[in-house]
């Protein structure tokens, strides 16, 4: 729910702050700078709560902590290629990827009731898919119609 909050927020304090300062709308650098404030925020928490990352992993997944620590680093990484014009659109399309990669931990995350944040068990469990699966088409459609179209 947090890097919902943050992407919509940051979304519409920078499209008017845009218009202010100059002049007209920018749909596009505004959603641009949203996603990358969003995945700032994430990236943090692979970093914050990589123990609780770690047990998003299937089991057969190796390297969970390298995994974890890779996921932040490319969420970082994404962020701030959609913040340069020349490399933006391709951060878009590696961000898409990735996006769908993850969803799949998310997932496992929601069934085994994992809250990542306190790496323990009692976490909203299956229930949170319904929110969590529409987010991440949510994400991909946001870089996709506002970013790369």
């Amino acid at each position: 729910m947090k890097p919902l909050f943050v992407l919509l927020g940051v979304f519409f304090i920078v499209f008017f702050l845009l218009r202010v300062t100059n002049g007209w709308w920018d749909y596009r650098l505004s959603a641009r700078i949203a996603m990358a404030a969003m995945l700032l925020l994430t990236a943090i928490a692979h970093f914050a709560f990589t123990r609780g990352m770690e047990m998003m992993l299937p089991d057969f997944v190796p390297f969970k902590k390298a995994m974890v620590y890779l996921t932040g680093i490319a969420e970082l990484a994404g962020a701030v290629g959609l913040l340069l014009n020349a490399w933006f659109a391709l951060a878009g399309v590696m961000l898409t990827l990735l996006f769908m990669l993850m969803l799949p931990a998310n997932i496992h995350a929601a069934l085994k009731r994992i809250n990542y944040e306190k790496g323990t068990l009692d976490g909203k469990g299956p229930g949170y898919l319904w929110f969590r699966v529409p987010l991440q088409l949510f994400f991909i459609a946001w870089i996709y119609f506002l970013i790369l179209y």
